[in-house]
């Protein structure tokens, strides 16, 4: 069985501070879009919409690290 942790807090009305067990990240929304950016690089931008279709694409920091 795996154990997970994850904590989201509600510092402003559409933010959010979401607490993991390995990285933090902030997500803003307004109406039915939203953006997620993570300690970890990854960013995510999403949209609801409408009936049962939605939008999500991530994005990745790629390394500055070149030859290895």
């Amino acid at each position: 069985m795996t154990v997970t942790f994850r904590k989201s807090i509600k510092i402003l009305p559409g933010v959010r501070l979401n607490l993991g067990r390995k990285s933090v990240s902030v997500t803003v929304k307004v109406g039915p879009l939203s953006r997620t950016w993570s300690t970890t690089g990854r960013t995510t931008t999403s949209a609801d919409l409408p009936g049962p279709l939605g939008y999500r694409r991530t994005t990745t920091r790629r390394s500055n690290r070149h030859g290895q």
